[in-house]
């Protein structure tokens, strides 16, 4: 007797007048241009020779550099042709002030915020930046010298942008970077649910999400006992067990909307569709080059994104 096929659920959307609107104005290289920045540096009033050029107009030029992944000397060269297109007579700054402040830039990373409180989803994935490529590892094996970045990424499941981003070494695990990314939210705003995967199942996270006043979507490990030293998230995840050993884990992802964890993976495939590596060298200025990026998927965010319904299911 051959076993029913799992339906899966179809989607309409709603708005793609919009939304192909949306995609097309993201290939505009005029999009990332602001014509009111603030292209030179503000005097700072200490003694000395002072920055000439601005934190906007540094983070614009990397944008472009990530954007169209392009080297560093590359992208200055197209920097000063957008800005002779739009008619603009602003100095581009040269090679050597790039690569400087890139290391203490601190990335203005854009967002919108939601009417409702906020359901966080974490994850995390890694970036290369030392070894060959995958066919290589596959013809040949892997070499000794493979290593990686973890990118820890907090998201909103409503606007899908990015609220939160850690950058670690490879040796460095998923939990006790959740804390981090809740210290990056404001106090005062509100989080109604954090939703990861069970390897920050942990109680460090749960008491740091208990702490927030937020639910704990994570699942328990399968072989997870109570917990008998009480802490702020222990009842919760006692709950959690207890309902897995009842009804099974299948119904309380689904019970408890677990499955929105998915989308955290989405948002990991197009954050890597900027790049399967980093080009820098140093840990700081890998961080930086992530950080852009991660504001350019927030950009592309904020300009339209899709909004569909489900239709049917369909076998």
């Amino acid at each position: 007797m051959s076993k029913a096929k799992k339906r899966r659920t179809k989607y309409r959307t709603t708005n793609w007048k919009t939304y192909n609107a949306a995609l097309k104005a993201r290939g505009a290289v005029t999009l990332w241009l602001d014509r009111d920045m603030q292209w030179l540096a503000a005097p700072s009033g200490k003694r000395g020779r002072q920055r000439t050029f601005s934190d906007a107009a540094i983070q614009f030029c990397l944008s472009i550099k990530g954007l169209f992944r392009l080297a560093l000397r590359q992208t200055l060269g197209r920097v000063e042709s957008l800005l002779r297109l739009a008619g603009l007579d602003w100095p581009v700054p040269d090679y050597s002030t790039e690569c400087r402040w890139q290391k203490t830039l601190q990335v203005e990373i854009g967002y919108r915020p939601g009417a409702q409180p906020l359901q966080l989803l974490v994850d995390s994935t890694g970036i290369q930046f030392l070894g060959e490529g995958e066919w290589k590892r596959r013809k040949h094996g892997a070499e000794y010298r493979r290593e990686w970045r973890k990118v820890h990424l907090g998201i909103d499941a409503q606007t899908l942008e990015i609220r939160a981003v850690e950058v670690t070494s490879n040796t460095i695990g998923d939990a006790p970077m959740l804390p981090e990314l809740l210290a990056q939210i404001a106090p005062e705003e509100a989080i109604a649910s954090v939703c990861a995967d069970g390897a920050y199942d942990t109680r460090a996270c749960r008491d740091a999400i208990a702490l927030r006043g937020a639910q704990a979507v994570i699942p328990p490990r399968k072989n997870a006992s109570l917990w008998c030293r009480p802490s702020p998230g222990a009842e919760s995840r006692n709950e959690a067990v207890r309902a897995c050993s009842r009804l099974g884990r299948r119904i309380w992802k689904t019970w408890s909307g677990y499955h929105r964890r998915s989308l955290a993976e989405t948002k990991m495939h197009c954050l890597k569709r900027l790049g399967e590596r980093v080009t820098a060298r140093t840990f700081e200025r890998q961080v930086v080059e992530l950080h852009v990026r991660v504001a350019l998927l927030n950009r592309f965010g904020q300009i339209g994104r899709a909004q569909t319904v489900p239709v049917a299911a369909v076998a």
